[in-house]
């Protein structure tokens, strides 16, 4: 059993509560998402109960955490620059329990993940593995350690579909306690058995949270159905209200209009009138009362609101926007070392389609989206917009965001970009931190601002939807679907791909081969 009693987290910087008196109980057999909006706390929350030193720079926590006999397992969202620079060799023998296990028990664990037993030997390091092998290292490493529990923050990151498929795999399997934040919708439906959802609510100045034991989609459910009741009781109490002050409005004003008309010569009536008057104020003081017991309308933390590109982003439906021809596509840097991923590559791409690559994980998606991007990018007859894997290609990480997107530098510039961050749920207080100290899915934010605001009518994107919440992720995914231009993009969310993309390319080493009837096969 796992159990935090009465944590209150609050963010240094601004003083903000991000999570207040929060207690949870898992046990065996909890497959336990942690969802909320980006900088909610959810990765604070699980560096603190893996090891609360690791939130002690920008976080005071104040809780109780008892983990019993439990081993905690831990996978964060980023490599430390110090394990990049190991080789996987180096990475996996450092842990004295790689050598307890026997080569079938090494051999065993690599195929639970879609890897071969050779991966633990590698001299290659851990920096220079795709996003999704960086991944699968670091959960075999978790498992080699024997953990009953797994905390794992965003495991689904960069991983390819069928890597994601074993991942859900091991979820389900797993005998002990799993707790875990996704951005994958498709995940958490196949695998969470409870939600813990963390909210800001009343423009960040309160947070709240909710643990429900059921699946994600019978919380999605219930929380609407919840929501919409009470919602309509509250509106029904308030209808009442008014009709009931109405009323008493009437009664009040007859009684007092009898008393001032009233004749001198008339005292019992006015004594009479005067208790009517005692009577009408204690209904008023006993209504005043049920007021304060009336059913509040519902509060949640409202999805963002914002559209991607406007009229100039329209991109006419004949025009070829890129036919892209390569013969070899090879392995960043050049050099003697480089390797050839893929051959006879071709893409073509006309109005504004929506085109999706999938692919393994080392298949070079990345490498060739970024060679796209750069012949885009060139063009003056089409305005490009990329977003790479890594934000911090793009972004000032000392700048804010509005230092950063207020290209011209004026003031009414600046209260117009202050109005869309905050269409994006940033406080007045985050559009003043510098851009390093905002989370994944706040910097994906500035950058789809950016995006908007320069006129681009095709987009680049790398993985588009990795650090949105999967309450957010409807949104982005319509977001950009509705854009008015093309977009070409790399994904492993199947939603996103099911949703967003017109066409969907699977990156082999022969090549972009169309994927038909993949949306009706992933549905």
């Amino acid at each position: 059993m796992l159990q935090i009693n009465g944590l209150t987290i609050t963010h240094k910087k601004d003083l903000r509560v991000i999570l207040k008196d929060f207690s949870l109980v898992l046990n065996h057999g909890d497959k336990a998402v942690i969802i909320g909006e980006e900088g909610n706390g959810k990765s604070t929350l699980m560096k603190w109960l893996y090891d609360p030193a690791l939130a002690e720079e920008y976080a005071l926590a104040e809780g109780e955490r008892i983990l019993g006999r439990e081993r905690l397992g831990y996978l964060p969202q980023e490599l430390s620059e110090q394990d990049r620079q190991k080789t996987l060799y180096e990475y996996f023998t450092e842990d004295e329990c790689f050598w307890e296990l026997t080569p079938k028990e090494l051999a065993e664990l690599a195929g639970r993940l879609g890897a071969e037993t050779e991966f633990f030997y590698r001299e290659q390091t851990l920096g220079s593995l795709s996003g999704g092998e960086k991944v699968k290292a670091q959960l075999l490493k978790l498992l080699i350690g024997r953990p009953t529990v797994l905390l794992l923050d965003e495991p689904s990151n960069d991983i390819d579909i069928a890597t994601l498929t074993l991942l859900e795999t091991l979820i389900k399997e797993w005998k002990q306690i799993v707790l875990f934040i996704s951005h994958d919708e498709t995940l958490i439906e196949n695998t969470a058995n409870m939600v813990v959802h963390l909210e800001q609510i009343r423009r960040k100045t309160e947070c709240c949270y909710t643990v429900a034991r059921m699946s994600y989609r019978d919380y999605v459910r219930e929380r609407l159905r919840r929501f919409e009741k009470q919602e309509q009781l509250a509106l029904n109490e308030r209808r009442e209200k008014r009709l009931r002050e109405e009323r008493y409005r009437r009664i009040y004003q007859s009684v007092e209009h009898a008393q001032t008309t009233v004749s001198r010569q008339s005292p019992g009536e006015a004594k009479n009138l005067k208790d009517k008057m005692h009577t009408v104020k204690a209904m008023g003081k006993r209504f005043e009362r049920q007021d304060e017991e009336m059913t509040e309308r519902p509060e949640q933390e409202e999805a963002i609101f914002f559209k991607l590109g406007g009229k100039e982003a329209v991109i006419p439906a004949g025009k070829t926007v890129i036919e892209y021809e390569l013969a070899k596509l090879r392995t960043p840097g050049g050099g003697t070392d480089a390797r050839i991923l893929a051959r006879n590559i071709f893409l073509r791409v006309r109005g504004a389609e929506k085109i999706g690559i999938i692919g393994a994980n080392g298949a070079g998606k990345t490498t060739l989206l970024r060679r796209v991007a750069g012949k885009l990018l060139a063009r003056t007859d089409v305005r490009a917009e990329y977003m790479p894997q890594n934000y911090e290609e793009l972004l000032d990480m000392d700048m804010t965001p509005v230092e950063f997107l207020n290209r011209s530098g004026s003031k009414e510039e600046r209260t117009r970009l202050r109005s869309w961050l905050g269409a994006l749920k940033f406080t007045a207080d985050e559009m003043e931190h510098p851009i390093r100290e905002l989370s994944g899915g706040q910097k994906a934010k500035v950058l789809l601002l950016k995006m908007s605001v320069s006129g681009a009518n095709v987009l680049i994107l790398d993985e588009p939807t990795r650090n949105f919440s999967p309450l957010s992720g409807p949104v982005i995914r319509r977001m950009i679907r509705e854009f008015p231009g093309a977009v070409i993009s790399i994904s492993h969310d199947r939603k996103y791909i099911a949703e967003v993309c017109d066409t969907v390319y699977r990156l082999t080493p022969e090549g972009l081969v169309e994927e038909s009837g993949w949306r009706e096969q992933n549905d």
